[in-house]
């Protein structure tokens, strides 16, 4: 019987990544290479929920670059995708996608690593897939890699990573059955969409069009508006156990919802303790990645606190309300309401300072909380379907089982 450094058991042969599969991660392409049209460059931020969005960034090279000093990193229909930088482990397998022929022409940068299989007749790209997503791999990854502010790996890594090697009809037999069970729990999120999708025609109908401000509301600075603050950088060096708390970083906080499950932990002190604090009602904000991704800490849990990743918002007085400002901000993310505000040197990120400059729409109160009140029924219908818990717990059960050898 043969394990991964003690984790699990099983009766399938071990292999290192390199043996079975090509991998490469992306170039490093300068900010002063950008281009407004050419070929799409694939960034980090492109890698979200297991999808690739290239609408999530605007950053092209030309195509002379792009066929001449960067035609080994054109991407190829087929070719599996991660980012490697910014992340959680415990959410690593929302950073997982596929590249199809519609993404194409595609370069590769940095902070992003895409897989061939180097025989298909051995290895089954789809079943590495899964297993990409497996405690397994993420176990063995949380022991090799680093960061600080945000969690790095790169190819030196992957090297050092064993994955189980079933027969290729075993390989097969376990991607179609998870397949089928990821195909019902997607089912059951796409109803999740319709409810975001009816919360968004609800707010345009209210407040117009933010991004123009169509309506015409008073216009303040997020600093008049908010206190904020980023939270406490992750040194590896530093972290001796004596005072670990579970965090938040940038892969826990989704689009108006928190990922709770199996948080990190790092040390605070007495002091950060204080000043990092969570309270009712603060407006969690990615500072890289989907920049501006928000989602609103409703007191879920004692004892968290949060990683320089995110920014802390906290209203200053009674005349803006959270469930608002997410919804805003969604409607910046996704329609050019940032583009004045953030960074863009390597991977995009929004300063605290820059932050503090963003304009926002203020219509009354009263409007806001009518509003508010609509959202908090729309989500208590959300939360009574049970049966997407159940399809996503499901297919999480049918993945680790299917890596200890006990579906074939």
């Amino acid at each position: 019987m043969l394990g991964v450094n003690g984790d699990y058991t099983m009766k399938w042969e071990m292999v290192n990544i390199p043996d079975v599969l090509f991998f490469q991660e992306g170039p490093g392409v300068r900010n002063t290479q950008f281009t407004k049209k050419g070929v799409k460059l694939l960034n980090v931020g492109n890698i979200n929920y297991g999808n690739l969005n290239l609408n999530a960034t605007n950053i092209y090279i030309s195509e002379e670059e792009a066929y001449g000093k960067y035609k080994h990193f054109l991407a190829d229909d087929g070719d599996l995708i991660i980012a490697s930088s910014g992340i959680v482990v415990d959410n690593f397998h929302n950073k997982i996608s596929w590249v199809n022929k519609e993404h194409l022409p595609l370069c590769m940068n940095t902070s992003t690593i895409r897989f061939k299989s180097l025989n298909p007749n051995i290895l089954s790209l789809k079943f590495f897939s899964y297993f990409l997503k497996t405690h397994y791999f993420k176990n063995q990854l949380s022991k090799l890699i680093t960061g600080s502010a945000q969690l790095n790996f790169g190819p030196s890594h992957l090297k050092q990573i064993q994955i189980p090697l079933p027969p290729l009809t075993v390989q097969k037999e376990i991607a179609e059955i998870l397949d089928t069970a990821d195909a019902l729990r997607k089912k059951d999120n796409e109803l999740l969409k319709k409810y975001d999708e009816l919360a968004q025609s609800i707010f345009i109908e209210m407040f117009g069009d933010p991004v123009r401000n169509e309506k015409g509301w008073e216009v303040f600075s997020f600093e008049s508006l908010f206190d904020s603050r980023l939270g406490k950088m992750l040194d590896v060096k530093k972290q001796i156990g004596k005072t670990k708390y579970k965090y938040l970083g940038n892969s826990n906080v989704q689009w108006f919802r928190l990922e709770l499950s199996n948080l990190a932990e790092m040390e605070f002190d007495q002091k950060e303790i204080e000043t990092l604090n969570l309270k009712d009602g603060d407006i969690l904000i990615c500072e890289g990645g989907d920049v501006g991704r928000c989602a609103i800490w409703k007191s879920e849990m004692d004892n968290v606190y949060f990683q320089k990743a995110i920014h802390r918002a906290r209203p200053r007085k009674d005349n803006i309300l959270p469930s608002y400002l997410a919804r805003l901000f969604w409607n910046f993310s996704k329609y050019g309401g940032f583009k004045d505000f953030v960074s863009t040197s390597t991977i995009s990120h929004l300063t605290g300072e820059k932050l503090k400059t963003i304009p926002i729409p203020l219509p009354p109160i009263a409007l806001q909380i009518k509003y508010d009140q609509i959202i908090t029924n729309l989500n208590k219908q959300k939360n009574e379907l049970t049966t997407i818990t159940h399809t996503n717990n499901l297919f999480h059960s049918l993945l680790q089982k299917a890596f200890k050898g006990e579906l074939t």
